[in-house]
Order: structure tokens, then sequence, then C-alpha cells
């Protein structure tokens, strides 16, 4: 869908050829996109990270090339469930989410079953998809869920 995304693309050429001009600071966020393990990430992530690092640049820089990313295409943005987007690479490749509502851990997933399903009942009614998203908010029953709740006392 979008060849230009083949990673990597933090190089110069590769934003002037989606009419970017290749400054430092896109170069370093699309970087921190492309070598992170955390997929999903807020505006204040990506700033506290590259400062973290060392790199001079301001909150304000950051929410600019994060948009102007999005119009572009590089970059998706989401709301699950929360006052601040969320923004991920956009790989060109369909998936979903599943957003635990106590920690906020985003977890992608494929099903094909699902996506037959939603092209089915469109069918159905009369739509023909071009596009959606599909967001699951669940509690985390994971042991290792870092912001769980407290458990109440059990009745019996």
């Amino acid at each position: 869908m979008f060849p230009f995304l083949e990673p990597p693309l933090s190089n110069p050429s590769d934003l002037k050829n989606i009419g970017l001009k290749a400054t430092l600071p896109r170069l370093k966020i699309l970087d921190l996109f492309e070598q992170s393990n955390k997929r999903h990430m807020t505006a204040e992530e990506v700033y506290r990270l590259l400062t973290d690092d060392g790199q001079d640049i301001g909150l304000a820089t950051v929410y600019r090339v994060l948009t102007q990313f999005e119009q572009a295409g590089l970059l998706m943005r989401h709301h699950f469930d929360s006052d601040k987007a969320v923004f991920e690479l956009n790989h060109g490749d369909h998936h979903d989410h599943l957003v635990c509502l106590q920690c906020g851990k985003v977890e992608e997933f494929i099903d094909a079953e699902i996506e037959k399903r939603q092209h089915r009942i469109a069918k159905e009614r009369g739509f023909a998809i071009h596009d959606h998203s599909l967001q699951i908010y669940a509690d985390c029953i994971k042991e290792n869920c870092p912001n769980r709740k407290p458990a109440t006392s059990r009745q019996r």
C-alpha cells in the first residue's frame, strides 16, 4: 500500500519522496519509531525518549512532526480510550488492537474470521468497506499486568 514504508526510512531521500524536508527532528522521530520495540507512543513519550537520548527538541516540534507524518501517511493516530493520542508506524498492513483498561498495554492482532465477518455484514447491508478499525477494551488477566487494580476481598 505504501511502498515507501519499507524499513528503514530514516534517510533524507525517503522523506523528500513524500514531500517532506529531511530535517533533523523529522529524521530522529522517524528513526525512533523504526528502532523502538514499542509500537504505540504518545507525543510525550516520543519527546521523553528523544530528550533522554540527549536530543535538543521541543515538545511542540514533536507534536508538529507527528501531525505532519500522520498527514503524509507515515504514522497512524489512535485514541485508545484516553485523552492522549498514540501514534504507530503505518506499514500498510491492517491489524486490530486489544487494549488493557488497567495498564494501557496495547496488543495488535489479525483475525481472518473477524475480517470476513465484518465484510459480510457490510455487504448484507449494502455497504463496501473502505477502511475500518477495531479496538477491543478489556481487563488484563495476565499475572504480570503492571497496573492491575488491587484485588478486593473474595466473597465465599
